[in-house]
């Protein structure tokens, strides 16, 4: 038996004892690793609430050495997610490289938490618009990156369209060189002008019964711009995130303050959505959309729950870096958008 089989064995023997110490009859019946997580299987006895196992994840944590541990049931299943010591990056150009061809409008997100790559089809009837929400050091700007940069990487860019709402002028400047971005807008008050041309360009669509090419509008710190921009910025995001899906324009937003306010009055409009490290029980309610998440166990650093239809998915989200952009750059048939002019009046850069 290798080190690592020894260690895994070590680990579930250690659940098994203090579960059978609270009187819990379970048994570890396998596990799965993934580039960062350790997730043990366990099998309770008829009998054995799954309450009494839940509370006990500190203790869980304790025995085996972890900082924290995420307990939950999954089918007929609790599984017990443990964080890797050491672990590596997930890039996203190589894992685009070994996926192939993939239908229209489909993100790479990166690996769920047996190994196998997340894909997110953007244009589904039960996505249409993504939240990606998490504290400072969560990866939630990374993510959004990834999202885009895969989307660009897959799709021609006369078949899909951005634009990119970056306040503090940092996060999204990396896609600033992608042929499929038409405008990038770091002025709260341009973005308001932005935003009601997209309006009008999604009543256009209406008219027309027009849906291509896909637009993906993407905004950093959706808070804040909520906050400087005012009522024009809320009713403008409302109205596209009510009726942009039959006109092919979809959101992706990010915010690290998940409050009530701003996630209540959203909630209905982001059916998905990609929940980093969050502060606490509360916040993990209000941008997963549900109780029970665990997003405030969350690791931080591209940790990420994807919710859709209510159902959680924990996953390491594939890193986009600054040396990755010439290479979707080549790969996006960038000869596509010579000389093309979008409908918001943009050159194609």
């Amino acid at each position: 038996m290798d080190a690592q089989k020894a260690t895994l064995h070590f680990k579930a023997d250690r659940i098994e004892a203090l579960l059978m110490r609270h009187k819990l009859a379970v048994f570890v019946r396998g596990g799965v690793v993934s580039p960062r997580f350790i997730t043990f299987q366990l099998i309770p006895q008829p009998g054995v609430k799954v309450a009494r196992i839940t509370a006990l994840d500190e203790e869980i944590a304790l025995a085996l050495g972890a900082r924290a541990v995420r307990v939950f049931r999954k089918g007929s299943l609790i599984h017990v997610e443990v964080p890797r010591e050491q672990t590596e990056p997930i890039r996203l150009i190589p894992l685009c490289e070994s996926l192939g061809d993939l239908p229209p409008y489909t993100a790479v997100l990166g690996l769920d938490e047996s190994g196998v790559p997340l894909l997110l089809r953007v244009d589904a009837a039960d996505v249409v618009h993504m939240l990606v929400a998490g504290t400072t050091g969560s990866g939630k700007t990374a993510l959004a990156r990834t999202i885009l940069a895969s989307l660009a990487r897959f799709n021609a860019p006369d078949s899909l369209r951005m634009v990119l709402i970056d306040p503090k002028g940092r996060g999204f400047r990396p896609l600033g060189d992608l042929p499929h971005v038409t405008a990038t807008v770091v002025d709260e008050r341009a973005a308001a002008r932005k935003l009601a041309r997209i309006v009008a360009l999604m009543e256009e669509r209406d008219r027309a019964g027009s849906s291509r090419p896909l637009l993906v509008v993407a905004v950093d710190e959706l808070a804040d711009l909520l906050q400087s921009g005012g009522k024009p910025v809320e009713v403008a995001l409302a109205r596209l995130a009510q009726r942009g899906r039959e006109a092919g324009i979809h959101l992706l937003a990010c915010t690290q303050r998940p409050t009530a306010s701003l996630i209540g009055n959203m909630k209905a409009n982001f059916p998905a959505r990609l929940v980093g490290a969050v502060a606490g029980t509360d916040e993990a309610r209000y941008a997963s959309g549900m109780a029970g998440s665990g997003a405030e166990k969350l690791e931080g650093a591209g940790d990420f729950l994807l919710i859709v239809r209510g159902e959680p998915i924990r996953f390491q989200a594939a890193w986009f870096g600054l040396e990755d952009v010439g290479k979707v750059v080549a790969a996006s048939s960038p000869a596509a958008s010579g000389g093309l002019r979008s409908e918001l009046g943009e050159r194609i850069l």
